[in-house]
């Protein structure tokens, strides 16, 4: 059927009527893109004839040809094409661009790789020809260039035969005469080069570099060398590395040596220059500083122009004259030198970008430079400048975070802030629009860098602001940059600060309110936010009158809270800003609220704006104030509490805080009744698989019984609907933080509620812990919750109950039975919680009691007996702390378990900040530094956590007395050491910190001392310090990466084979250690990038990494991820390299007969290179590496990988 309807369309298409036969091309178009359509060979030859035919039609159409393509067989397209390409050489001029055309759309549609290679041989001879041919034309050529352009880019892989012969071919048309010829050929030359081998890559390079360094040749050509240059570093990216000593000196000296008028040549020096150093970062290196002198010196570079005006003069008379001069300023079209200082912008970005570690020395020299060049006079230069100058202050703020000190980037960056704010107010003074849009992106940085540096500025900057959000000519764009900017520097600065200019900002801002573009009225309104509560930071108020602002502003967010026909946004940012309003400014509104409260109850029942309604009310019902809510309150908890049952979770989040929030201030105005309803909705929300959710609702659930003037039957409630959730959520194994606070808090607010007494609560608190025939024994995690909520819950009850309790617990372990091993773990965690909160020694014995229980079989029972012992000694240290340092002395047996509680009470008095007394830190410390070489590794981990716990307590004398051991002669005695300081090194700033800081050299220097624990220990010690205090060993950086680098390597001397008789295993003691390394190199990424190098750790290190065993790939993979977001560049250049060990990974197939532990670890090693792939592809630039290409093209065919990587893609 289908055959006689191309037929009837064949013959209308060679019709006479020229409608007719455009028409019926469009009918064959739509029969030829049917799923279902197959021709038989003699169709095949007719349509090809005749769509080639219709190609010299003039009312002909080249769309026919791609869906032809792809049905018709190889021999047909083969024939089309030799047709094409005879037409392209030797047609009419008329002719050959529809030829062109046509071969174009046979490249792009050609699918299968049998049919392109084929096509491709015979297209690539002929292309040649017509390139290299005698007497070809120019026209001929450059349609040559452009489809061979095309072939190459598409199939370059597929002709490595013909490479050379190619790259011959075009080297040649490099000299041509003809600027659009060389213009294609670079082209055609790049699309080339990322699929050559390095041999020719070379011989290209070579060729090209002999070409650059020929005096004689005319100018014209030498650009298009310097272009070819750049183009193929751009093609290779990292690959062009080796050849960068030929030619980075060759384009620095003609940069410094070109003619005066010769701007282009400098233009392409400079871009080839910014290609090396964004493609091959590693082999840039030696020539950073040089490019960085040139780059500098052609910032400014301007030989037509003298600037004349004097530097610093800010008066205004003076700018209106510079205004008029500006108008008849001189203007030359010829002068293209501002092409130049584009491109060494455009350079000094690339260097700023992929040099981290050049900061210090950048902000020395080119900041002063760019700051002074915010007032070039050419507009697209200008916004590079400005582009140059954030990116300096993005990668400012990448890599120094937390306190700085003298030599750190963010402090040089401040004493420069004076002279920024100065040339950016000239900025904001101009006409250009988008020359302030530029300005406030470089203000807006600054703040996001530096919070609190324009404190002193805030005048100057003012009428800029005023300007921009009034001025008649000014657009949205601009306003929204004005916006945003007085947004952040608002929110990072003391209020104070401002009071001087409300006036002056608060004009325009409200204005910005009632503007028609919704983006611009949003950020207003944000904006307004920030200005509330800079206007009454405080509810005392000092010493600034806020009310004059009050009704402005409250009309102004008033009218867009009532308009309904505006934006989400818009309606979003209103109602929050209302409830800052209302919270802050209730008092002197008293009377406006009747009006507006009602409509902020109405947007809780609008589904859009219910979420930000919700949470306006809770800020205004944590208003000081205590706001007058009576009108509306009843309707709004009726409304909250029917948002319990809601699907969505960030609104039944919202709900419970607000709810909490509206009880504590307007309990006494909202009825029992309402509390039982919420209290029956709470319940449901109880589980452990949403522990932030159960947390709100636990707490609402006390504020609730808190309450003295809630009836008896919220109590009942309570007991009947959520202590049975609370009782299941105890035994969850999961449960922790802040889920666990709140479960506390519940127990022991349930003793003081009504009907309920502490016996029973008690006895179904433990009988919790026993195991149930549905859900099997309880786990650890569930036995030391249910033994928190006893104690909080002894403790609520008084001391007569708490005695009782404890007693009644002693009695539990006195009963020597082996059965009861459940109840007797419980019983001595149950002491612990008890002791470590109240002082039991009135309880006689109890130590003793407690340490019958180390000689218990169960390994369990040793633990939770250690526990209890240190626990009970925190609440009675005098007493308790000498009877376990006596017992380590004398029962050699028991030490661990004793050391264990020990270990307790340090931890717990560093925690609380607590002194020990003098004697009792001696013989504290004698006793550790013996046990530190003891050779079980637990009680030296142990040891280490006394020592480094103590340290926090007692800096002065443990520094000194670690640091003496470092050079022990015993391996054991330096790891311990290392550790111990591991963990002194917390968050929280501690007076450890100014004695350590001089001496954590020699810790860490043990990286490379001759025993693997040791190092590994330095190693861990390292980490930790970067993670906690990244100040502490910055200055040591450069010493210790190179040793550590070394430890990611693998050792074969660490590598030894285990003789199991019918089975030989290999193991490798260097493993955690490369896996401690590498994590370790994950977390100074995070901390100190300045210090890192990426380019010298990706290859070789990171790379050996990624070929590594699975316990060393994780890391890598993640450091590979952060690379890529942080240093793309650096990544980029070595991008090919990667793309083999993760390609291994994912195609890796466990045995036949693996375990399914084995099976899982693969699956989680696919997903986690995916998701280091994933990070590579957001790379910019990445499509010019071959390898990674096809890599991606594998991952899109393979079914399962492919789904694995979309839903990674989209986490």
């Amino acid at each position: 059927m289908a055959n006689i309807t191309i037929m009837g369309i064949l013959e209308k298409m060679t019709g006479k009527d020229k409608d007719y036969r455009y028409m019926a091309t469009s009918d064959l178009l739509n029969e030829l893109s049917k799923e279902g359509f197959k021709a038989d060979a003699d169709l095949e030859v007719k349509l090809s004839n005749i769509v080639l035919q219709q190609l010299d039609d003039a009312a002909g159409d080249v769309s026919g040809l791609a869906p032809l393509v792809k049905k018709v067989s190889e021999a047909r397209v083969l024939e089309m094409t030799n047709k094409l390409c005879d037409k392209l050489l030797n047609g009419r001029d008329q002719h050959r661009d529809i030829a062109s055309i046509a071969l174009k759309t046979i490249v792009s549609e050609v699918t299968s790789s049998s049919v392109a290679q084929c096509v491709i041989l015979s297209l690539s001879l002929q292309l040649i020809k017509g390139i290299t041919g005698p007497g070809m034309n120019t026209e001929i050529k450059c349609e040559c260039l452009d489809i061979l352009c095309d072939v190459l880019h598409r199939f370059g892989n597929l002709m490595a035969k013909d490479h050379e012969l190619l790259l011959g071919a075009l080297l040649s048309q490099l000299s041509s005469n003809q600027a659009s010829i060389r213009k294609k050929t670079v082209s055609c030359i790049a699309s080339l080069a990322s699929s050559l081998s390095d041999d020719l890559l070379a011989k290209a390079t070579v060729e090209v570099v002999k070409l650059l360094k020929n005096k004689g040749t005319k100018s014209e050509m030498t650009r298009t060398n310097i272009q070819m240059i750049g183009a193929l570093s751009r093609a290779v990216g990292y690959r062009f590395g080796p050849h960068l000593g030929d030619t980075v000196p060759v384009l620095i000296n003609y940069c410094t040596t070109a003619s005066e008028n010769d701007e282009e040549l400098r233009e392409y020096s400079l871009q080839a220059l910014e290609s090396f150093l964004l493609r091959c970062p590693r082999d840039i290196y030696s020539y950073s500083d040089e490019i960085l002198h040139l780059t500098l010196e052609f910032l400014s570079y301007d030989p037509n122009f003298t600037d004349n005006m004097e530097e610093d003069t800010d008066d205004e008379s003076h700018e209106e004259e510079e205004e008029d001069e500006s108008e008849n300023e001189y203007t030359d079209d010829e002068d293209i030198s501002w092409k130049v200082r584009r491109a060494a912008a455009k350079c000094l970005a690339a260097l700023i970008v992929s040099r981290p570690e050049m900061l210090s020395k950048l902000y020395e020299e080119a900041c002063p430079k760019l700051i002074d060049r915010f007032k070039e006079r050419e507009e697209n230069v200008k916004m590079d400048v400005l582009n140059t100058f954030i990116e300096l202050l993005r990668q400012t703020g990448n890599v120094s975070k937390g306190q700085f000190d003298a030599d750190d980037p963010r402090w040089l960056l401040k004493q420069e802030v004076p002279k920024v704010v100065k040339s950016i107010n000239r900025q904001l003074r101009e006409k250009s629009i988008k020359t302030k849009v530029g300005a406030f992106s470089v203000l807006k940085e600054l703040v996001v860098v530096l919070p609190d540096c324009l404190a002193d500025h805030i005048g100057s900057l003012v009428p800029g602001i005023e300007k921009a959000l009034i001025d008649k000519s000014a657009t949205s764009n601009l306003k929204i940059e004005a916006l945003i900017f007085t947004r952040l520097v608002m929110a990072s600065h003391s209020p104070s600060v401002f009071h001087p200019y409300v006036k002056a900002l608060s004009t325009p801002v409200l204005s910005a309110v009632g503007e028609r573009y919704y983006k611009v009225t949003a950020e207003a309104l944000r904006v307004c936010g920030e200005l509330v509560r800079v206007l009454r930071p405080n509810i005392e108020g000092y010493g600034f009158d806020f009310k004059p602002y009050v009704h402005p502003i409250y009309d102004a967010i008033m009218s867009r809270l009532t308009n309904q026909d505006q934006d989400q946004e818009v309606k979003e940012c209103a109602i929050s800003c209302m409830g800052l309003v209302i919270s802050t400014f209730g008092d002197n509104l008293k009377s406006e609220l009747p009006a507006c409260l009602p409509v902020l109850v109405d947007r809780m029942g609008n589904e859009i704006t219910r979420l930000t309604a919700v949470k306006a009310f809770a800020v205004i019902a944590a208003s000081p104030l205590q706001i007058d809510l009576s009108c509306v309150l009843e309707h709004v908890v009726a409304e909250l509490t029917a948002f319990l049952r809601k699907a969505n979770r960030a609104l039944r989040q919202a709900t419970l805080g607000t709810l909490n929030s509206l009880i504590i201030a307007y309990g006494d105005k909202i009825g029992s009744s309402s509390y039982e309803v919420i209290i029956v909705e709470l319940s449901t929300l109880i589980s452990d698989s949403d522990l932030h959710m159960t947390a709100l609702a636990l707490e609402l659930c006390c504020t609730l019984m808190a309450d003295r003037r809630s009836s008896p039957n919220v109590g009942l409630t309570v007991r009947n609907k959520v202590l049975p959730q609370a009782l299941t959520l105890i035994r969850s194994s999961l449960l922790q933080g802040q889920a666990l606070l709140a479960l506390q808090n519940f127990f022991a607010a349930l003793v003081y509620s009504a009907n309920t007494s502490f016996d029973v609560l008690l006895d179904s608190l433990l009988s919790s812990a026993k195991p149930s025939p549905q859900s099997g024994g309880v786990s650890k995690q569930a036995l030391y919750s249910i033994a928190q909520c006893v104690a909080v819950l002894c403790l609520a009850a008084g001391d007569q109950k708490c005695s009782s309790t404890v007693k009644m617990l002693t009695d539990i372990l006195k009963d020597d039975s082996s059965t009861n091993s459940a109840k007797q773990h419980l019983a001595l965690l149950c002491l612990g919680e008890v002791g470590r909160r109240k002082d039991l020694s009135s309880h006689a014995n109890i130590e003793t009691i407690v340490i019958e229980s180390f000689q218990s079989p169960f390994e369990e029972i040793k633990s939770a007996a250690s526990y209890a012992l240190g626990n009970i000694a925190v609440g009675n240290l005098s007493k308790y702390l000498p009877f376990i340092l006596d017992q380590i002395d004398n029962q050699q047996k028991k030490q661990y378990l004793l050391l264990h509680s020990l270990k307790e009470v340090i931890v717990r008095q560093s925690v609380d900040k607590a002194e020990f007394q003098d004697s009792s830190v001696e013989k504290i410390l004698k006793l550790l530094f013996n046990h530190s070489e003891s050779e079980e590794e637990g009680v030296r981990n142990v040891v280490a956590e006394c020592l480094g716990k103590i340290a926090l307590i007692e800096p002065a004398e443990l520094v000194p007395a670690l640091k003496v051991r470092t050079s022990s002669p015993s391996a054991f005695t330096r790891a311990t050491v290392v550790i111990a300081v591991k963990y002194s090194i917390v968050e929280r700033p501690e007076k450890i910190d100014d004695i350590i800081y001089p001496e954590i050299a020699s810790f860490l220097m043990l990286i490379k001392d001759s025993d693997r624990h040791v190092r590994r220990a330095a190693v861990l010690a390292l980490s930790t310090a970067a993670h906690n205090k990244p100040n502490l060993i910055k200055g040591f950086l450069p010493e210790l990466l190179p040793l550590l680098y070394d430890q990611t390597i693998v050792k074969q001397e660490l590598i030894r084979t285990v003789d199991l008789g019918p089975f030989k295993h290999v193991v490798d003691d260097g493993l955690e250690l490369r896996k401690a390394a590498f994590e370790c190199v994950d977390t100074l990424l995070d901390s100190c990038l300045d210090q890192v190098n990426p380019s010298s750790f990706i290859v070789p290190y990171l790379k050996s990494g990624l070929e590594d065993h699975y316990d060393v790939k994780m890391p890598c993979h993640l450091i590979l991820s952060k690379l890529a977001d942080k240093c793309p560049s650096a990544v980029l250049a070595v991008l090919d390299s990667l793309v083999e060990p993760l390609q291994k990974t994912i195609n890796f197939k466990p045995k036949q007969d693996a375990v399914k532990q084995e099976v899982d670890r693969n699956e989680d090693m696919i997903r986690s290179a995916l998701r280091a792939i994933a990070s590579l592809n957001r790379i910019s630039g990445g499509e010019c590496s071959h390898k990674f290409k096809s890599l991606m093209t594998e991952i899109s065919k393979s079914h399962t990988l492919w789904e694995q990587y979309c839903s990674i893609r989209n986490e």
